[in-house]
């Protein structure tokens, strides 16, 4: 069975890169000229995933989120609940990830770490898409594995990011991933753990977005640091910036709301 529904899956595959590839030829929309810092501070996902972070580096980063009004502090699962509290009364979630960084825990891991962490205060979780099984064509099991935490992670109100570690992936295969999540109803595709051989790319942003539509969200993340950068994140077509960077990048955006380059 899963032989027959891989090779369906195989031929969406084919038809949507054709697919993306005619929307990335054809006439694109206007960009926007600027956003002001407000603004993409509430597209930022403020990030601490080190493995050295300490409780006091954690409370720093809850309180940089609470000034800055950024979207989310994203950190590992145990700092889940202490962030709760740091951000009680505040706008900022909790975003945490799960199997993470490598992709490669079983299914059942993925959707208990998604529950669980969701029960400690987290409102979105990042999971990383399974990359062996991708590259093997294990589509149908690639597309439950994101559908199981994506479940989890629904029923309790919570978002799900998709992270395809798009580095590690020819253009079929980024094609594939975020194919396969959205189908299985994710939320966002997320570029990259930050901990692969490379970050987010104006050129797979592109690409993510063509494949997903206009509806789906795409998180942009690795390696941006400045806001330059995360502009063309955005004009590419992210919805999400993650960023350990944060500060630095809504440092440098305009105070007003539309300027020129």
């Amino acid at each position: 069975m899963s032989g027959t529904l891989n090779a369906q899956w195989a031929h969406r595959i084919q038809e949507a890169m054709q697919q993306a590839a005619a929307a990335l030829a054809a006439p694109s929309a206007p960009v926007e000229e600027g956003i002001n810092a407000e603004r993409l501070a509430a597209m930022i996902d403020h990030t601490l995933l080190k493995p050295e972070a300490t409780p006091a580096m954690i409370d720093q980063l809850c309180a940089e989120a609470r000034t800055h009004g950024f979207a989310s502090v994203c950190v590992n699962a145990c700092y889940v609940s202490q962030c709760r509290r740091d951000l009680e009364g505040s706008p900022v979630l909790v975003c945490t990830v799960a199997g993470f960084p490598l992709g490669a825990t079983s299914t059942a891991t993925k959707a208990f770490e998604a529950r669980q962490a969701i029960f400690e205060g987290a409102r979105e979780i990042d999971m990383v898409i399974n990359v062996g099984w991708l590259k093997g064509g294990e589509y149908a099991a690639v597309r439950e594995d994101v559908a199981a935490v994506v479940r989890a992670c629904h029923a309790h109100g919570a978002l799900c990011k998709v992270i395809i570690e798009a580095a590690l992936l020819t253009e079929e295969e980024k094609v594939a991933a975020c194919l396969l999540a959205a189908d299985a109803s994710a939320d966002f595709v997320k570029t990259s753990t930050g901990f692969g051989p490379g970050g987010a790319r104006v050129e797979d942003v592109r690409l993510m977005r063509a494949v997903v539509g206009p509806e789906m969200g795409i998180k942009a993340a690795g390696g941006i640091r400045d806001y330059a950068t995360a502009l063309a994140m955005v004009r590419a077509g992210a919805t999400r910036i993650g960023a350990s960077s944060s500060i630095q990048i809504v440092a440098g955006a305009p105070r007003s709301e539309r300027v020129t380059d």
